[in-house]
């Protein structure tokens, strides 16, 4: 069996003070950290015995996980392990880069998110071009925000051109067509960001070949609908999979409509869906052709979760 899992602990702190962010400067106790801590190893262990299957992993915290020694230790020792296809995190890259020389890029990938404001801008580049001289794949992302545009244009301009700058739109901001084409100049593939995606009733992988694992080894579908598949670590999930339509209005995470079935993102981004990488040259300034696939019409606009 293929399967992909994301992954979400209890771990809840983060190190960044992100103004649009619930969990900015939150910290945990040391017991919520070693409940974190426990929860992710024995998460890790699972996957690890899971021979017979082949498994990709996208690690989600809430928090900032890299910081925290017991991730970057399972993030390394997945990677070796020959049924582990993709094993990713997302992270805001606040950590040293140096523990990746342990780990197998051709396994490894990093979603890295820069926050200005939060760290100096050196800093992080400086970081993204460590990743680059260790061939770790990455890609790197910002909130587009119309005052976070010029911080943007700088990343693109310094990246190498194979690193895919991404943008997500700003939760509670409406942009204006002008200021959504500007960001559309730097990430081709920023209008699916821009609006929620119509979901009910639509087919969608997750619940079938792709699902959701919190601290307690719960099994949902996504991080997004609460229904219980049931638990990872007594194997009752596995008679729940199946094909799935979605029981949402909208879908508004790219987490969780990248895996609908009406969107065309698993060939866009084949090869690279838990780490956001396409697979067409980012560097390309414009992609025709995958905008020209675009959903028709003004999709709805409640959104249903923070991205």
């Amino acid at each position: 069996m293929d399967l992909t899992v994301l992954y979400r602990g209890p771990l809840a702190s983060c190190d960044y003070d992100c103004p649009y962010c619930p969990f900015a400067k939150r910290r945990d106790s040391r017991e919520q950290l070693r409940t974190d801590r426990a929860a992710l190893e024995r998460f890790a262990a699972w996957a690890a015995a899971q021979r017979g299957d082949r498994l990709s992993v996208l690690f989600t915290p809430w928090g900032e996980g890299l910081v925290r020694s017991w991730y970057r230790k399972a993030l390394t020792e997945l990677s070796h392990l020959p049924h582990i296809r993709r094993v990713a995190i997302q992270t805001n890259l606040s950590c040293r880069t140096d523990w990746v020389a342990d780990a197998d890029p051709a396994t490894l990938a990093l979603w890295c998110t820069y926050h200005p404001g939060q760290t100096p801008y050196d800093r992080f580049i400086g970081k993204c071009r460590d990743l680059v001289r260790r061939e770790i794949r990455f890609s790197v992302g910002i909130v587009g925000f119309p005052a976070h545009l010029a911080e943007a244009r700088r990343l693109r301009a310094d990246l190498p051109a194979h690193v895919y700058l991404w943008a997500n739109a700003p939760e509670g901001h409406e942009l204006s067509d002008a200021e959504a084409d500007a960001w559309t100049e730097l990430d081709p593939l920023f209008p699916y960001s821009r609006h929620p995606h119509r979901s009910a009733g639509l087919p969608c992988r997750t619940g079938e070949s792709v699902i959701s694992v919190d601290g307690e080894g719960t099994v949902r579908r996504c991080h997004f609908v609460r229904a219980e598949l049931g638990n990872l670590y007594d194997g009752t999930y596995r008679r729940a999979l199946r094909p799935r339509a979605c029981p949402l209005a909208v879908c508004d995470c790219h987490i969780g409509y990248v895996h609908l079935e009406t969107l065309p993102l698993y060939d866009v981004f084949a090869g690279g869906v838990l780490e956001r990488i396409p697979a067409a040259d980012p560097g390309e300034p414009r992609r025709p052709t995958l905008l020209g696939r675009l959903p028709a019409g003004p999709p709805a606009a409640d959104p249903v979760s923070p991205r």
